[in-house]
């Protein structure tokens, strides 16, 4: 049996106040996203790239990094990248206790041990780790969730991979086996996987893959889909009015460019969700064995938070002096449902933020329209927020190019005054 560290460090901080439920009078899609995503655990990684974050934001000892929890991957990339601190938040409790899981391993398990649980997806001694060195860890929310979801990481069922796991790995499972067994696709994609040079990806791609995959894109493109992904009414309403072709088109041309323009080699994203499981190369930097020593040192500087954004920063004390900020997708959420919730947000960001902070985000359409309307208060006049904004345009438009998901339309960069 392995011997693990004594648990003699403070966990992670972890806060959970008790979070509103559906609006009344939401409409029915929007009571079934819900239901998902107030039970479940929804997102089992980050999707989106850290690499373009680190080129948008620049990360430096003195910067305090306010980043969406969402899988914990890319909080722990910022604090790898040199941030000074990272805080993350999110209302889905169970995202902060994947996040508090991760942190956990870091600083209890061996990098072989770390690497059998968030590298392959899976491991034999799942329910032992847990049990033996990473449950005295976390917060009580979090105690509570893996007691019950751990077996999770056990490699059985059908959904034989942590990565397979969560509403959207749920999604993923269902999206390969079609490919594999109906499509007969499976081949294809391990060559695809396999390619030493893009020119080899990309006729493979091309020839073999790109026309069956429109059915997988129309298949991802139906309501019932969308929600196990995490993309609620609001975004497709946002993505069939801004782009040509709708989901389904933005989901293809998303192939294009992850399996035909960019090279696969690197691309974890989309081997954890053909195979399962990450590999020693193709991996997030926080799995990379080079970098777990580092990694455990910095850990003291994460503070993970159940609440909202505005909540966070408005809540806090004292007041947390935010430099970079990375919205994820988020407003497309509120942006057409809630435009006083989104204007409370920006003004507690202006509020909150260091002069010349850098905000990131993405959006599911190509443009955020939902930011025209809103009105903050600074320096004591009332101004449309898009005034205050110093965007830079074209680094995002050249990042985006180069993002390895590419489920997003669109990326934004913009200084705050």
């Amino acid at each position: 049996m392995p011997s693990y560290p004594s648990a003699d460090v403070t966990p992670v901080a972890a806060h959970s106040p008790a979070l509103p439920g559906p609006r009344a009078g939401t409409p029915l899609a929007g009571r079934m996203f819900a239901a998902l995503h107030d039970r479940k655990l929804v997102y089992n990684a980050c999707w989106e790239d850290p690499a373009l974050d680190r080129q948008a934001l620049g990360l430096g000892p003195g910067d305090h990094v306010l980043v969406i929890t969402s899988g914990g991957c890319n909080a722990l990339d910022y604090l790898l990248a040199g941030a000074g601190r990272v805080t993350a938040v999110d209302v889905n409790p169970r995202q902060n206790a994947l996040l508090e899981l991760k942190a956990a391993g870091v600083r209890r398990l061996s990098h072989a041990e770390f690497f059998e649980l968030f590298g392959a997806g899976r491991s034999v001694r799942a329910r032992e780790m847990y049990r033996d060195a990473l449950r005295a860890d976390l917060s009580p929310f979090a105690q509570r969730y893996w007691d019950g979801y751990i077996d999770a990481f056990a490699g059985r069922g059908w959904r034989n991979s942590f990565y397979y796991r969560g509403t959207s790995g749920f999604l993923a499972k269902g999206l390969m086996l079609f490919l594999r067994r109906f499509q007969g696709l499976g081949p294809h994609l391990e060559e695809l996987l396999a390619a030493p040079t893009l020119a080899q990806q990309r006729h493979i791609y091309e020839s073999r893959l790109r026309d069956k995959l429109w059915s997988a894109a129309r298949l991802a493109s139906q309501p019932l889909a969308l929600n196990l992904a995490g993309v609620p009414p609001e975004q497709r309403r946002e993505i069939a009015e801004e782009y040509a072709g709708g989901t389904a088109q933005l989901v293809h041309d998303g192939f294009d460019a992850i399996f035909g323009r960019l090279p696969i080699a690197d691309n974890y994203f989309w081997r954890a969700y053909i195979t399962g499981s990450y590999t020693a190369t193709c991996c997030p930097e926080y799995l990379k064995a080079a970098n777990f020593p580092r990694l455990r040192d910095a850990l003291p500087r994460l503070d993970v938070r159940t609440t909202t954004v505005t909540g966070f920063l408005t809540e806090a004390r004292p007041r947390p002096d935010v430099s970079k900020f990375v919205l994820l997708d988020h407003m497309d959420w509120m942006g057409w449902r809630d435009q006083p919730a989104l204007a409370e947000e920006w003004q507690a960001i202006l509020d909150a933020a260091r002069p010349g902070a850098r905000v990131i985000y993405r959006s599911a359409g190509l443009r955020t329209r939902y930011l025209d309307p809103v009105r903050v208060v600074h320096e004591g006049r009332t101004r449309r927020l898009t005034d205050l904004l110093h965007r830079h345009p074209e680094l995002a438009a050249r990042l985006h190019e180069q993002d390895r998901v590419h489920t997003y339309g669109s990326f934004h960069i913009a200084d705050l005054p």
